[in-house]
């Protein structure tokens, strides 16, 4: 499974921007989770958000809830995050990953849970 990551940029504090994950070369079936995390500089890597593809159950870091919102498209093996309300503190490298099998919903939080990572998106908030 190859996973893209694009829609990084520099905005404003307050902004908004969206990020977009194509997968390809796999198929997730009911049982597969996508999702984003994050690693600013000198930082552990940061869960953000993920979402479950047979039902759409969705799952956010407690420093986004509120701001962020998790999407797929089933038909297109695509994944999008909305961030909004952006910060300072969101400043980082946002990497989409997938997990092709199942995996219990207080585990989806979990890096070591996932097998594919994408190659990392840029994102910058200016204050």
């Amino acid at each position: 499974v190859q996973l893209q990551a694009y829609g990084g940029g520099l905005v404003q504090t307050g902004g908004s921007l969206r990020l977009s994950c194509a997968a390809s070369g796999g198929t997730f079936s009911n049982y597969g989770t996508m999702g984003w995390f994050r690693q600013a500089p000198g930082k552990e890597r940061e869960f953000v958000a993920a979402v479950r593809w047979s039902d759409g159950k969705t799952s956010y870091g407690d420093s986004v809830k509120g701001r962020f919102t998790i999407s797929r498209d089933r038909g297109k093996n695509m994944v999008y995050l909305q961030m909004n309300s952006l910060k300072f503190e969101d400043t980082a490298v946002y990497y989409c990953t997938a997990r092709t099998r199942a995996v219990v919903y207080s585990a989806m939080s979990d890096p070591n849970q996932y097998e594919y990572w994408g190659q990392g998106t840029q994102v910058t908030v200016s204050s």
